[in-house]
Formats: C-alpha cells, structure tokens, sequence
C-alpha cells in the first residue's frame, strides 16, 4: 500500500502578483501539475500543502519552489514553460533543474537551457564530438537545440558560417507540382531551421547574415563536391537521406567544422525498397571516434502534452503491428 505524505511549505518572498502567475486563471496551472505529477494541491496565499505518494508530493513541493522563481518575471511564465518544466520533472531520467546549467546555450536573445537527460547528453555531445546524431520523435528539441548550438559557435566566432540542410524528400507530396526553381520548392520544407533561426537572432539578422551568405539554407543535393571548413553543418530530417547521400554528406566536412545530423527513423518517406542513411549510419558509425549519438523517447517530447501522447500511440501500435523498417 502505497503511504500517503503531506507536505507543508511556504513559498517566499510573498508577492500576490508572483502567486497570481504561478497558480494560473481559476488555478488552472495547480490543477495541471495535480494531473501530472498524480497530488492533491491546497494553498492559502503563499502557504501550501501537498498530498500524495512521498516521492510525488517531494517533486511536486520541488517544481512549484521552482516554477515559482520563474514566476518574477511574467512575461516569461508560459504555457510552454510549464509543459517544459512538467515534462522535465516526470522524466524516467530525471536530473535535478541546476544541472542543466552546465550545458546552456547562450545567444544574445537569452539563454536557452536543455531539459531533461537526453536534452543535456545531446547539447554536451554537440560540444565535445565533431559529428552528432541526434535521433527520436517530432517535438524532443533535436532541430532547435542543434540551431541554437550553431548560433553560439557563430557569435562566439568558433565557427565563419552555419550551413543548413536537409533532403528534398516530400512527406507523400511531390516537389514538382509546386511552381518555382529547386531552391524555391525546397524552402517550406526548411521552415523549423528558420524559424529557430528567427527566435535566437530575430528577422533583420538573419536575412542580412543570408544575404552575406554567413547562413547559407540548402537542399542536400547542392552540399555534393563541396568542402565545407570553418562552418557548423546541420542535416536535418535525415531519415530521408539515401545511403549514398548520407556519406556524401559525412565526406563535405572540412577543417575547424562540426556537423549534427537529425532525424527520426519512424517517418522515413523514401520510396519503397530504399534503406534509410540515417538507419545505416546507425550501424556503420557506431563506436566511431568523435561520433556521438543520442536517441530520444516519445518521454522527452517537449511540445503540447497531446504530442507526447500521440508518439507513444504510434509506438504502442507499431509494436504490436510492425511498422516501417526501411
């Protein structure tokens, strides 16, 4: 039988505005921690109580002491932030919220920290390998940690350039029937690298860094017999980079570069019969000096909670009906 343990607290310094942010309209953030975390919450002004198992009623004092700080500055305190902190605290890896600073990422628009285990082990392998895979479902922060590691590089002049890129494969659509040259027709398809791009530097920047060609956003095919020095590469999507492609791409990367590869093998959109890079990377690079992988799990999802329910169907399912092995 599991015990249930009250917990009593203050959160100081009192200030109603920092309550009134922290609990939410009609306490709605109290009620949504109560779901996650499985405790009861009761709260008069700054005085609180907590029930629940000893291990859920300790997390939850913890990320409210937390959320709490967060909650100084409102125009910051979020729904998004509090999915984030919510998905950070019910990791199966849960890692206390200091640790995170050892691995932050500094841009002049703030500075972002890796939630979670696998946030902070993929951002430490950006850092200390020449190439890093990071690999997993949709919304796990793979694409906008990976841009906002090149953009520190970039400011603090570790790197010349960011080079962006990604296969001009089609999610069941055909590039041909939309109107405009190559480059035209693969630029929807990069939207998340310019819009992290937009987030760390704002739009002026980034255009003006585009046309000096200090950022350069490409189709995959444009990278073949290229040498690419000084620069920090990223290949995002590369679960729909042929092997051939994938080792093309490998073979670009020039002196003073590092690369980071993303992509998830559970939505390959290659033809039928044609092996995922991504896959073969898996097996041909592993133990490869200077080489990192990290594998996310549908627990590290950092969008709307519906997100992280929706993979874990998906995975659910395919488990027991197979599903695509390309």
């Amino acid at each position: 039988m599991t015990q249930i343990t009250s917990l009593e607290f203050e959160l100081t310094p009192l200030d109603n505005q920092q309550l009134s942010v922290l609990c939410g309209s009609f306490e709605r953030n109290l009620r949504q921690i109560e779901r996650r975390i499985g405790v009861e919450i009761n709260n008069r002004s700054n005085q609180f109580k907590v029930l629940g198992s000893t291990k859920n009623a300790e997390l939850a004092r913890d990320l409210l002491i937390d959320l709490y700080k967060e909650a100084t500055d409102p125009g910051k305190f979020s729904a998004e932030l509090l999915h984030l902190a919510l998905a950070q605290a019910t990791a199966n890896n849960q890692t206390e919220f200091e640790n995170a600073d050892q691995w932050v990422i500094k841009t002049k628009r703030g500075m972002i920290r890796p939630r979670g285990a696998h946030q902070q082990d993929y951002v430490a392998s950006i850092q200390k390998n020449d190439i890093a895979y990071g690999i997993g479902p949709a919304g796990t922060g793979k694409t906008y940690l990976a841009v906002a590691c090149a953009v520190d590089c970039l400011e603090r002049q570790e790197v010349r350039r960011i080079i962006l890129t990604r296969p001009a494969v089609e999610a069941g659509e055909r590039l041909g029937f939309l109107p405009g040259d190559l480059a035209q027709k693969v630029d929807p398809y990069l939207r998340p690298l310019y819009d992290a791009l937009y987030e760390m530097l704002g739009f002026e920047k980034v255009a003006k860094l585009i046309e000096k060609n200090v950022i350069e956003v490409a189709p995959l095919a444009y990278m073949r017999g290229r040498t690419l020095n000084d620069a920090f590469i990223i290949l995002d999507e590369s679960q729909n980079t042929t092997k051939e492609q994938m080792k093309m791409f490998l073979t670009r990367i020039g002196f003073n570069s590092r690369a980071v590869i993303t992509g998830d093998i559970t939505q390959i959109d290659l033809p039928n019969g044609q092996q995922s890079g991504l896959r073969h990377a898996i097996e041909v690079l592993s133990g490869v000096k200077n080489i990192a992988f990290t594998f996310f799990q549908s627990g590290d999802v950092v969008r709307h909670q519906v997100v992280q329910s929706v993979v874990e169907a998906y995975e659910k399912f395919e488990a027991i009906h197979g599903g695509n092995r390309r």
